[in-house]
């Protein structure tokens, strides 16, 4: 398999060439694009898995999984503006925000993650999406995409809109914004600390603050 991404960082692209016999996964409604003798198979990947997905991890129900039965070339765009990012996992677990799954290839399942009732403190919702196996994971952000590597030990804060992904295993807990004062009138309100080792994956805008200024013009 080969792939690659363009028309990077604004409104990316995802670009897979497959060869007969290789599949990749993705989320309903992504293709743009495809060329050759491609086998389209529609499915749960695994009744409570999907079900998991739909009610608790905000995603759809069903994934998309294209066999190439020659050599074929598929197109794959994500809902919103922003970047894709090609993530390795190689045994252990990836915790996704769940507008940012885009496609999967390998031997890997979608399911969710419990993130406690902390979860709703930090964005309303308990559950975030798993990618579990060995394989790639095609990410996607709603502006740039940035990608830190955490040390063992050290901690970083995070608004939770601007959450994209990170490594399974990795600490994490909900905690307020500076002071009082910062807490109730510095616009952040509640945010994550987060604490390594590990990758951490961050996007460069927020979707909330644009919904909002959006509803605001839609009132006039």
């Amino acid at each position: 398999m080969k792939w690659n991404v363009t028309c990077k960082p604004s409104y990316s692209l995802l670009k897979v060439e497959l060869e007969p016999g290789e599949t990749v996964t993705t989320e309903p409604g992504a293709m743009v694009y495809m060329k050759g003798d491609i086998e389209i198979k529609t499915s749960s990947g695994g009744i409570l898995k999907g079900i998991m997905r739909s009610m608790l991890g905000g995603e759809s129900f069903w994934l998309n999984t294209y066999r190439a039965r020659s050599h074929a070339e598929i197109w794959f765009a994500p809902s919103l503006p922003g970047d894709i990012e090609a993530l390795n996992i190689d045994g252990k677990g990836l915790i996704i925000q769940d507008t940012s799954y885009l496609a999967h290839h390998g031997d890997i399942s979608i399911g969710t993650a419990w993130r406690g009732f902390r979860g709703l403190l930090a964005e309303g919702e308990l559950f975030w999406l798993k990618a579990e196996g060995r394989g790639l994971v095609w990410v996607t952000s709603y502006g740039g995409l940035e990608k830190l590597e955490l040390k063992p030990g050290e901690r970083v804060i995070v608004d939770n809109f601007h959450f994209v992904a990170m490594d399974d295993g990795m600490k994490w807990k909900v905690r307020k914004f500076g002071g009082l004062k910062s807490f109730l009138f510095g616009g952040e309100g509640l945010v994550i600390e987060v604490e390594g080792p590990g990758r951490l994956v961050l996007q460069t805008r927020s979707l909330p603050p644009f919904i909002g200024l959006i509803s605001k013009y839609l009132r006039k």
